[in-house]
């Protein structure tokens, strides 16, 4: 063995060196958890980066609200997703726990709105159909104000118009609400310029507060002095050219609307008046003649004492002075006068004189026609000028109060001690003559009628026993002395014939009266040239 060891062919083999381990020496089978330990780290930093912020959002219902599938959108942009839906501790509104995009933090402002969308029909306007597939989901109205906020409570009704529409909101004041909603059109001539946004009933209870948003470049339209009024329904008139429809649309016959447009005589012209400012209170009139009325700074109190019924008269019925409303109607009571023992009806009036003056012609200073109002009235009284009813529609039996000249009205003076001014006034036509009639009844009342008639019953008897009398006695005669006359006539007659002897016999007659009157010519003829001959006779002819 040792021989083959000391074989002088055979390599030698090397020998093996031992390297010390090093201690910072990583093994490959670690590389894999400390990767996986970065990217964990990683993505749970970048979670942390880009977890949006947490908001709640209260609700009177939960009514399309689920947890995890109702999204949050903005301009249809998904921000965010409801985690849960849970009762507020009063058990009274449910409150909606959301996550939103950390991107659209900023836009979570103090007047930031949130409401549910679903399908809902408001307002002649139908939104949410699409919600039918995909489902409910709140929609995001950004505000304007610079206040973070992360609590909210959601509209129960989405709002008319966004908080980015250009335009400008109005504030309107009415005795009732009629037939007008949320989203209910707004209309300048004829044209959809803008909606209702919202109403509330005044804390007083008398009234109606709404408001308006009209949309630009219309809201440039309304002035100070526009008018706004109820477009709802169809308005008819019946005046001289006829019957008179308007409406402003058929959405408004069926949903309402409201109209505004300035005054055709308004000093602020609709493109070079000032415009008025947001949320400028306007009052909203029932229709558009009561918008469009004139409106009188001077307004002068009256009352006027009726003795006849003021059945038909209402309150706002027109003054008119022939033909022009100058006032109105504002009270009717009745009053019993001790001193006469009788009642009377006073009914105070309101009177513009500013419409005694003309738009081409100023009246003085301060829009009256003279600086003595009480000496122009007194004037008018003196001379005839009376307050009367009468009938403004024979139909209807409305009765307006008139002012015109009675030159045979009595004697009056106004009373300007009373508060207000008392003015004259004399009955209606119709009164009067109906007091006529009854004048005219007392009088033949008076007339004894039952002494007439028995006197009359004996007037007749005697005349039907003359009548009798008259029948057995005067009438045989009359007949007889009728005849007799008839046979003279007849002999008349026949004397009368051209072949009778008595014509004949007259004939002959006026012959000889007619030869008669010639001799008698001629021996006057004789005469006249020989007068002598009455006393010496007719001399002879001389040979």
């Amino acid at each position: 063995m040792s021989g083959l060891n000391d074989e002088p062919d055979s390599p030698e083999l090397p020998s093996a060196e031992t390297i010390p381990r090093s201690r910072w020496r990583m093994q490959l089978v670690w590389l894999v958890p400390i990767v996986a330990v970065l990217i964990g780290g990683w993505l749970a930093t970048k979670a942390v980066l880009e977890r949006g912020e947490k908001i709640t959002i209260s609700f009177k219902t939960g009514e399309g609200l689920e947890a995890g599938k109702t999204k949050l959108k903005f301009k249809d942009v998904d921000i965010g997703v409801i985690e849960t839906v849970n009762l507020s501790a009063d058990h009274k509104r449910v409150v909606a726990r959301a996550e939103v995009t950390r991107d659209v933090a900023s836009l979570l402002v103090d007047n930031t709105r949130f409401w549910v969308v679903r399908p809902r029909i408001s307002g002649g306007t139908v939104s949410g159909l699409g919600t039918l597939l995909s489902g409910s989901y709140i929609d995001v109205d950004v505000g304007n104000a610079s206040k973070a906020r992360r609590e909210f409570v959601g509209l129960e009704e989405p709002p008319v118009f966004a908080s980015d529409v250009p335009g400008r909101e109005f504030t309107l004041k009415s005795s009732g609400l009629g037939s007008l909603d949320v989203g209910t059109p707004v209309y300048f001539r004829r044209l959809r310029v803008g909606q209702i946004a919202s109403y509330q009933l005044d804390p007083d209870g008398r009234g109606v507060t709404l408001k308006v948003f009209v949309n630009a470049p219309y809201d440039q339209f309304v002035k100070a002095d526009t008018r706004f009024w109820h477009a709802s329904g169809v308005d008819m008139a019946f005046d001289t050219n006829g019957l008179r429809v308007e409406t402003q649309s058929i959405v408004s016959i069926i949903i309402g609307g409201v109209a505004f447009e300035s005054p055709p005589d308004s000093a602020l012209d609709s493109t070079d008046g000032a415009s008025a400012i947001p949320n400028a209170q306007f009052r909203l009139y029932d229709t558009r003649a009561d918008a469009m009325k004139q409106h009188d700074r001077i307004v002068d109190r009256y009352v006027i004492n009726f003795l006849d019924s003021v059945r038909g008269l209402t309150v706002g019925a027109p003054v008119d002075f022939r033909g022009v409303v100058i006032g109105e109607v504002t009270a009717i009571y009745t009053r019993f006068d001790r001193a006469h023992n009788r009642f009377s009806i006073p009914v105070e009036i309101e009177i513009y004189p500013e419409r005694f003056t003309s738009r081409y012609q100023k009246g003085r200073a301060g829009g009256r026609i003279s600086d003595d109002p009480r000496g122009i009235a007194n004037y008018l009284v003196e001379h005839g000028f009376r307050f009367q009813l009468k009938s403004g529609n024979p139909l209807t039996g409305q009765l307006y109060v008139a002012l015109d000249y009675f030159p045979d009205a009595p004697k009056a003076t106004i009373d300007w001690s009373a508060s207000p001014p008392e003015l004259p006034a004399i009955p209606r036509t119709l009164q009067s003559l109906q007091d006529s009639v009854t004048r005219l009844l007392a009088k033949l009342n008076n007339i004894p009628f039952e002494g007439i008639g028995n006197d009359a019953r004996t007037t007749l008897r005697t005349t039907n026993a003359l009548i009798s009398q008259l029948n057995t006695d005067v009438v045989p005669k009359a007949h007889d002395t009728l005849n007799s006359a008839q046979t003279a006539l007849d002999s008349a007659n026949s004397m009368l014939q051209p072949d009778s002897s008595l014509q004949q016999s007259t004939e002959q007659a006026m012959q000889e009266m007619t030869r008669t009157a010639a001799t008698l010519r001629t021996l006057a003829d004789y005469l006249a040239r020989h007068p002598e001959a009455l006393v010496r006779g007719k001399s002879e002819d001389k040979p």
